[in-house]
């Protein structure tokens, strides 16, 4: 996709922000467009329960609207005054001020971790210098939209193309891009396995090796090494099998524990793991 010359400029000047302590600016306010906005709220499946957060909320449309369509709660952040203001006033103009707020503060100093769904419309390079920010504070299974650019090295659960006129003033051609991540848990490393008799016959080790959410691994049974087939990783919830059993395994990794079920030869058993 072609950058305008103006934020390849804005772009170049963030980097250095970072290494101060003043607010970062993440680039010129460019709106969403607003089918942009629900698209995206309901590739990520918005509802009454969550908590959104918007990083560089300008006029604060995407939390306004995950609010009032789909009955979010959440608040957004901009380091542009007015905007902030200007979105706290819809807010009590829509009657939204006890569900929603925002705040004029960097984003990279604002405190995420409440967050079920996270978005963002920001410049790439920005983009991926939160990739620590959100792995770190935001929680397994933690849905995370970005509008137009990709975070590298993620693998997105869904990615969605169209094209609208409204995107060619902003971009120069009508491309629309959203990205929809999946915050995975943390599952590198050993665990001691406990499995069912049918499943296994003593003690069993499981080691996983990850790159954000891509994960594989191995079983050590009987002092024989397996390589585990079929690894997914989403969120906290994690599946694999054991090659020649039939063990299907399913759980969900909480902290530094796994507790599932396995289904071999048409039984089902649960199964858990705590990591070494």
């Amino acid at each position: 996709m072609r950058i305008a010359p103006a934020l390849v400029l804005a772009l170049l000047a963030a980097a250095p922000a970072l290494a101060s302590d003043k607010p970062v600016n993440a680039g010129p306010y460019v709106p969403s467009p607003q089918s942009v906005v629900a698209d995206m709220l309901k590739l990520a499946e918005v509802g009454p329960k969550d908590f959104v957060i918007d990083l560089g909320s300008g006029d604060g449309r995407i939390v306004l609207t995950a609010a009032k369509v789909f009955g979010a709660r959440g608040f957004g952040v901009e380091i542009q005054d007015h905007l902030v203001r200007l979105s706290n006033e819809a807010a009590q103009r829509e009657g939204l001020a006890d569900r929603v707020r925002f705040i004029a503060q960097d984003l990279f100093k604002t405190d995420i971790s409440q967050a079920t769904v996270l978005t963002m419309y920001l410049l790439p390079h920005t983009v991926n210098l939160l990739k620590d920010k959100l792995l770190a504070e935001l929680r397994p299974g933690t849905r995370v939209l970005s509008h137009d650019y990709p975070l590298a090295g993620w693998i997105p659960e869904q990615y969605v193309q169209m094209d609208l006129e409204d995107k060619v003033a902003i971009s120069g051609v009508t491309t629309t891009l959203i990205y929809l991540y999946v915050v995975p848990a943390k599952v590198a490393g050993s665990w001691n396995a406990k499995v069912a008799a049918n499943v296994a016959k003593g003690p069993v080790r499981l080691d996983f090796r990850q790159q954000l959410t891509r994960v594989s691994g191995s079983a050590r049974i009987g002092g024989k090494e397996l390589p585990l087939e079929d690894v997914r990783l989403k969120g906290g919830q994690l599946s694999f099998r054991l090659p020649g059993r039939g063990g299907q395994f399913s759980g969900t990794v909480r902290n530094q524990a796994i507790e599932g079920v396995v289904e071999a030869g048409g039984v089902k058993s649960p199964w858990s793991a705590v990591l070494k």
